[in-house]
């Protein structure tokens, strides 16, 4: 589909065009996929557990979008928008979930350990704070090659041990790596400010971090501060921390009605729908009309109806078959 072209002589707008577009269409293409995942779940398609990144897609995607090939991102839990952000196939990716041999990782991860090396995937974590330990350690190697190691965690990560640890240990050595706190405002079914002193951020703050709070709901916005924070992790200056202020449209889990939000929370942070802003971005600044940005949605519906059919048919992996060896 052509884009067209804004009212405007410069020649930067085409291009700045296209990427607006594609990081809707990447964002699109994970809450999409996140619907998919708990429609295959209530037929009995998907087992163990979910936790889907619905609402919080514009982090993943803006962070991604500042990142090189060869630097590295670590998943929590809640990783399947992660590891579509960083370039994993919907396809193998789905598949994992429906425990195809097909998967990414043989269908032996499901939906909270998946691995991708070939995209920088090193790994989604089931263990609060194991990202972060993760991209940590990823960091001490990349300061050989110049790469980034990024760590997304959530808002009640900040009370454990490995964020304390990790952010000093990484100031001490200056690696390059950026921690991204997802504050969705709940951790698992706790406000976050009933568990936690004082302000996130102040915590890097105080160990000296570059630090930032910023509105994890617009796209644009978390792309240019992790523009920023990567450029200051690659310099050799040291790690740099980004709080993203942001929300789930869904429960913690597949158990989880959300009976805890208060009254109205749901329905104002819906009204900032990362989706609805970088739609009417794409219409208002970049040139799209509503029906170019109707035919995106249908090409991605049209994708995932496929990969799902794919998925279906995939075989199992035999109950012999050695686990995949992975290598970087």
């Amino acid at each position: 589909m052509a884009i067209r072209k804004a009212a405007t002589a410069d020649p930067i707008a085409p291009a700045a065009a296209a990427e607006a577009r594609e990081l809707y269409e990447r964002m699109l293409l994970i809450r999409r996929f996140e619907d998919t995942i708990q429609s295959l779940f209530m037929k009995g398609e998907v087992h163990g557990t979910t936790h889907l990144y619905s609402g919080q897609e514009a982090v993943a995607v803006g962070v991604s979008s500042a990142l090189e090939e060869g630097d590295l991102v670590a998943a929590t839990y809640r990783g399947h928008g992660h590891a579509l952000a960083k370039g994993v196939e919907p396809g193998r990716l789905l598949d994992e979930m429906l425990g195809r041999a097909t998967g990414v990782c043989g269908g032996r991860a499901g939906s909270m350990n998946s691995v991708d090396l070939a995209h920088g995937l090193i790994g989604s974590f089931g263990i609060i704070g194991g990202s972060i330990a993760a991209a940590t350690g990823a960091a001490l190697s990349l300061r050989r090659t110049g790469g980034v190691a990024v760590a997304y965690f959530g808002d009640g990560t900040t009370n454990q041990g490995y964020f304390h640890e990790c952010l000093n240990f990484a100031k001490v050595l200056r690696l390059p790596v950026v921690f991204v706190c997802e504050n969705n405002l709940y951790g698992e079914f706790t406000p976050w400010e009933d568990v936690t002193a004082g302000q996130i951020r102040s915590r890097a703050e105080a160990m000296e971090l570059w630090a930032r709070t910023i509105d994890g709901n617009d796209v644009w916005t978390v792309q240019a501060a992790a523009r920023e924070a990567v450029a200051h992790a690659r310099s050799g200056s040291g790690p740099a921390f980004l709080e993203a202020l942001t929300y789930r449209f869904v429960g913690h889990s597949r158990s989880d009605p959300g009976r805890y939000r208060k009254p109205g929370e749901l329905e104002a942070w819906r009204a900032r729908d990362p989706l609805t802003l970088a739609a009417a971005a794409l219409t208002e600044r970049h040139g799209l009309s509503p029906e170019d940005v109707d035919a995106i949605g249908r090409a991605v519906d049209e994708q995932l109806e496929r990969l799902v059919a794919e998925g279906l048919a995939a075989p199992f992996p035999a109950a012999d078959a050695p686990v995949a060896e992975f290598k970087a």
